[in-house]
């Protein structure tokens, strides 16, 4: 698939039609589309378990220089499921908790990714992520989440208007469907508290990524994602990379794109190769227009699995380093060296 085939959302609109199907399917540097769920259809599904198949999720990381810090809430119609994480790149320390909530009302998740506060509190774990003009910020309270110590969290994202995001709509069988908007290198302020150790975050040095995701799944599905926040050689400029393949129908857009100085430079299709056998050996993400030749090398592996019988996920995030060129829509070549970011494989039944 060309750039030039791949069809861009220009007109705001309903993400739905009134049955259920999908209004518009593409991709936009903005998020243009109301997310009406309360007229989702999954087809074949009996009407009382409509709305135990939508999927929403706001997923936060920051990236650091030495640290990667993630936090998420997520709701899968069934179930509420809040994680975080702490990876330590030199040492490759690593802490996660997860809670799993069957049927949680405990949860509270906004409309669009444009407005409103995400929250999931049980009385002692608290995690807030508010949005607000200019920004984005995220408050996280997690007692007793590793060696008896807390994690904590106080920290605001710049995200301005104009600044874009990788935003794609795109159909799955029988009216499912997918809406996800990635932002990459928000300039992030704050600190994070983990193990009784207090990190501050400098906006020259640390950026934020916001992963935000609804829609309706097919039960079995496999993607694979790539990601990074950072920066070019010489530290004066942003570089954010999305790619991924796997599930939907991706005729109308795919996600691939760089994000350069907090704009869009879309990609046609990329090429991945990597072992499945061995997520450690380093991967190749290549186009045939030559506009991204990259080597990802791992260094960790965060290796998540859940078997809660009738949801079962496992996923390979592979934390590494990104070294190559990509081109920019004006012909630009970049030099991409060291670039701190991931790439993952992920199976899930849910």
């Amino acid at each position: 698939m060309n750039i030039s085939s791949q069809r861009m959302i220009t007109q705001p609109g309903p993400l739905l039609n009134q049955d259920g199907s999908l209004a518009q399917a593409g991709w936009s540097p903005q998020p243009l589309l109301d997310c009406n769920l309360e007229v989702a259809r999954s087809q074949g599904t009996p009407r009382f378990w409509q709305p135990m198949r939508i999927k929403r999720w706001d997923y936060y990381g920051i990236t650091t220089p030495t640290h990667f810090f993630s936090f998420t809430v997520s709701h899968v119609g069934y179930l509420a499921s809040i994680f975080a994480y702490v990876l330590e790149f030199n040492t490759g320390k690593y802490t996660e908790k997860t809670l799993t909530l069957p049927f949680s009302h405990k949860v509270s998740l906004p409309r669009n990714s444009t407005e409103g506060l995400s929250l999931f509190d049980d009385g002692k774990v608290r995690l807030e992520f508010s949005v607000l003009p200019g920004k984005r910020e995220i408050k996280v309270n997690w007692p007793d989440f590793s060696d008896g110590k807390l994690l904590k969290a106080e920290a605001a994202f710049a995200c301005p208007p104009e600044q874009e995001s990788m935003v794609i709509t795109i159909p799955i069988v029988g009216n499912r469907f997918y809406y996800n908007r990635k932002t990459n290198c928000m300039p992030a302020t704050g600190w994070v508290e983990s193990a009784g150790i207090r990190y501050d975050l400098d906006p020259k040095t640390c950026l934020g990524n916001l992963d935000w995701g609804r829609g309706i799944w097919e039960y079995e599905s496999f993607w694979v994602w790539a990601s990074a926040s950072g920066f070019l050689p010489g530290g004066k400029h942003t570089l954010g990379l999305n790619l991924g393949f796997g599930f939907g129908n991706t005729r109308a857009a795919t996600e691939n794109c760089f994000i350069l100085d907090g704009k869009i430079h879309k990609l046609g299709e990329v090429d991945f190769t990597y072992s499945n056998q061995n997520f450690m050996k380093p991967w190749t993400m290549k186009s045939a227009d030559k506009r991204i030749d990259l080597t990802f090398t791992p260094f960790f592996d965060r290796n998540a699995r859940t078997d809660l019988s009738i949801l079962r996920s496992e996923v390979h995030q592979m934390f590494g380093r990104y070294n190559g060129t990509l081109v920019t829509d004006d012909g630009k070549r970049l030099e991409i060296k060291d670039l701190v970011g991931w790439a993952e494989e992920h199976q899930a039944k849910w």
